[in-house]
């Protein structure tokens, strides 16, 4: 969540918190654990400072997709999330979709319409596809339907003509999807129960989100074409400005809007949640301490969390490659070098400066 002050100045929101994450994703249930969060952190805004809140936002895991009740709000099915493959759906979506186009992964938003639109008894009439981020600002705001063009890319939203394209439009689930407006566009005021219940001002504004990798991208400052931004959370995640975009699904490579620009890269299944998964925070320290990044790794490992990668090449059936405990560590470094796989297949230019950071995002967990 991003606040901004009547100063002009923005305050990333951070929580060391905990207490809203599960390692079960079967059992989980995210929507009341992202209200939850949500609500938790207007909370731990301090309050002498929310009457100089002058907007507020939100950045959500990009496909991170959600069924709703377009007259409630309230969800119609569980969450897709970010990272999950809905294979069943991509045949139809390569059928309608043109040639290696962002929505031709079967971890891309519209592969997840198309698989709960395919289900049998799903409540098609009245229902309405948000992302994460909308979801979450509808509750700050509550005007449904809203999302922005950075979450709504991996829908088939094209933002060079900030449009939906007509071979979306001509499609029967079309009319699930959210208008699109402009990222950091002001929805409406803050709920007035909101507004009271917290003590923020009258005229506080919600605006439009982004993704999670495009707000790390942002909070980086890299403002020059060829630098790039690493973000490495429970998953991994690469952002390039550049002045040219660039699409190519067979490698996972997409390119959002960046006002005159885009920002191409891909996200990677691997991260921090596989190494979770296997140790503790101690174990994971003292096996980074045993590494030598100086020195050539022989092992070749590729840790993910499940079968399937999305970058740096889109492979649903990707089987992941571990054995011994510091190859887990090792494994997770390398796949941080294999972003450069994509630049002499998709004609990336390199890197000027390559700027990596960690992120902890509680969106990501």
């Amino acid at each position: 969540m991003l606040l901004s002050t009547s100063k002009g100045q923005s305050t990333p929101k951070e929580r060391e918190n905990t207490q809203f994450l599960w390692k079960n994703d079967e059992k989980m249930d995210w929507v009341r654990s992202w209200r939850a969060a949500l609500f938790s952190l207007l909370e731990d805004i301090p309050i002498h400072l929310r009457p100089l809140v002058a907007s507020i936002s939100i950045d959500g895991t990009s496909a991170t997709t959600l069924i709703v009740d377009s007259n409630t709000g309230e969800p119609l099915w569980r969450p897709f999330l970010y990272n999950e493959s809905c294979p069943d759906a991509l045949p139809t979506v390569k059928s309608v979709a043109p040639a290696n186009h962002t929505v031709c992964s079967g971890s891309s938003t519209l592969c997840k319409l198309v698989s709960w639109w395919n289900i049998e008894g799903s409540n098609k009439k009245s229902a309405l596809l948000l992302h994460q981020a909308d979801w979450l600002l509808w509750l700050l705001h509550g005007k449904l339907g809203v999302s922005d063009y950075n979450n709504a890319l991996k829908v088939g939203y094209d933002p060079a003509s900030d449009s939906y394209p007509s071979w979306l439009r001509s499609q029967p689930y079309s009319q699930l999807l959210p208008s699109v407006i402009a990222p950091g566009t002001s929805i409406g005021n803050l709920k007035e129960e909101i507004r009271t219940q917290f003590g923020f001002q009258e005229d506080c504004i919600v605006c439009a989100g982004t993704t999670d990798s495009i707000a790390a991208f942002l909070a980086a400052r890299a403002t020059q074409p060829g630098k790039a931004v690493t973000s490495l959370g429970s998953t991994l995640a690469i952002k390039l400005l550049s002045t040219t975009r660039i699409d190519d699904a067979r490698f996972g490579v997409y390119s959002h809007r960046l006002d005159d620009k885009w920002l191409v890269g891909g996200a990677s299944n691997t991260g921090g949640a596989v190494l979770k998964q296997f140790f503790t925070d101690e174990q994971l320290q003292k096996l980074s301490e045993q590494i030598n990044p100086m020195e050539a790794s022989p092992l070749d490992y590729y840790p993910l969390k499940a079968v399937g990668e999305r970058f740096p090449v889109a492979d649903p059936n990707l089987v992941p490659r571990y054995s011994i405990l510091a190859a887990f560590v090792v494994g997770t470094q390398k796949c941080l070098a294999l972003v450069n796989f994509i630049q002499p297949k998709s004609h990336i230019p390199p890197a000027l400066h390559l700027q990596s950071i960690l992120l902890i995002c509680l969106s990501r967990h």
